[in-house]
């Protein structure tokens, strides 16, 4: 099949439509599409593969699956399995002389965001040569780059449709988010099969990280109509899906909504960035190891009520809760802002999450320290209301009891 073809078929045992979209990245959806990718590295040119995942991947079988599809396509491959969550400039560094030792010409990311970004981030170095924090920013790369073929294993970062890779500096930990169209995947295969292995915990933080996405990326100053039907279709699709994937995980048809909206959020945030809840997350991830989901679910209902001060914010907010069925078409704007904040709490409680800062012990002492942090964060350039230290302060004092 040509690259750029539109295909839609059914698949026995499921009412979800298989299809491949012709945008870039080129998106592959469907149960059981892995056993292709063998197919795609092939008309991509792929001789030599470098699978960058992590060792829970491996033990799931994901790993094998990809390496049996390969070696059916006769294409030989290495495996890099020591992918760490949030990667570092380290990780990038191991991975990387793999892919040198074995004169690798074709990457594959399998697994959550961490595996991709660590491979998106060999990528930037074993072709441009240097050190991460060369690319930190966009479009710093100046020579070509390995083709990627993007496999999720989470419905969550949705970084398959990005083309930054978040590598934190291993010494620093300051995280640098390094951005060149020449990284992004030429495919992204959203096999919602490889989904259902995933721990309750991981379904629950990866699932809140994308709606957090979909709603953050529909309002940012940066938003276009493109990204802005991305991120209202990504909402509509898992705002649905979420709570019967919590309550039944073997749900496929759910776990595909999960998987596609995951993948269009990131898209959204492609063309639209996000906002003032993922800049309020990072300090709390960074000071007291919260978890990247849970950090950004806990701030996000308080973003969201901050927001709605703005008038065309207000505005999407309402049409995101009228989308995704938890108010009627004509409530009012504040009644859908109100309902959507109180979705997202709700949201908290059914994954079986904190919904306060207070959980994790969070000193009032430290907020004006987190503050300044989070007012720092790139995101925080990109939220639809100015967003300066004093506001994070308030916001965080806000979330210490949810």
């Amino acid at each position: 099949m040509s690259e750029g073809t539109e295909v839609l078929e059914t698949v026995t045992g499921t009412n979800l439509p298989s299809f491949e979209s012709p945008s870039s990245p080129r998106l592959v959806f469907g149960p059981g599409k892995i056993a292709r990718v063998g197919e795609f590295t092939q008309q991509l040119g792929g001789r030599k593969v470098l699978v960058v995942t992590d060792s829970g991947i491996v033990r799931a079988g994901h790993a094998a699956k990809v390496g049996e599809s390969l070696s059916q396509a006769g294409i030989a491959f290495a495996v890099y399995d020591q992918v760490r969550e949030n990667p570092t400039t380290l990780d990038v560094a191991n991975c990387l002389e793999l892919a040198r030792r074995e004169n690798v010409d074709f990457i594959i990311g399998l697994g959550g965001g961490s595996s991709m970004d660590t491979a998106k981030g060999a990528n930037f170095l074993l072709t441009n040569g240097g050190e991460m924090k060369d690319y930190w920013g966009v479009g710093k790369a100046t020579k070509p780059m390995l083709p990627l073929i993007a496999i999720p294993t989470t419905a969550g970062t949705g970084s398959e449709c990005q083309s930054f890779a978040l590598i934190a500096d291993e010494t620093t930990h300051q995280k640098m988010a390094c951005g060149d169209v020449k990284a992004a995947a030429k495919i992204a295969l959203l096999d919602p099969e490889l989904t259902v292995s995933q721990p309750r915990r991981v379904t629950a933080c990866t699932g809140v990280d994308a709606l957090a996405h979909a709603i953050e990326s529909a309002v940012t100053k940066k938003r276009t109509p493109i990204s802005s039907i991305y991120s209202r279709e990504a909402f509509r699709l898992m705002v649905e899906a979420f709570p019967q994937v919590l309550a039944q995980p073997d749900d496929i048809d759910a776990r595909g909504s999960m998987l596609l909206g995951a993948a269009l959020a990131g898209l959204a945030i492609e063309n639209s960035m996000l906002g003032a809840a993922h800049s309020a997350a990072n300090p709390l991830t960074a000071h007291y190891g919260v978890i990247h989901g849970q950090a950004v679910g806990v701030m996000l209902p308080h973003v969201v009520a901050f927001n709605s001060a703005d008038a065309k914010a207000r505005e999407t907010y309402a049409e995101l809760a009228g989308a995704g069925r938890l108010v009627e078409s004509w409530t009012d704007q504040d009644a859908a802002v109100a309902a959507l904040v109180s979705h997202l709490k709700q949201t908290l409680v059914q994954a079986e999450l904190p919904t306060d800062l207070g959980y994790w012990e969070v000193d009032d002492a430290i907020i004006p320290t987190l503050a300044k942090e989070a007012a720092g964060q790139w995101t925080a350039g990109f939220n639809p209301r100015t967003v300066g230290e004093d506001d994070f302060v308030a916001l965080y004092r806000g979330a210490l009891t949810g």
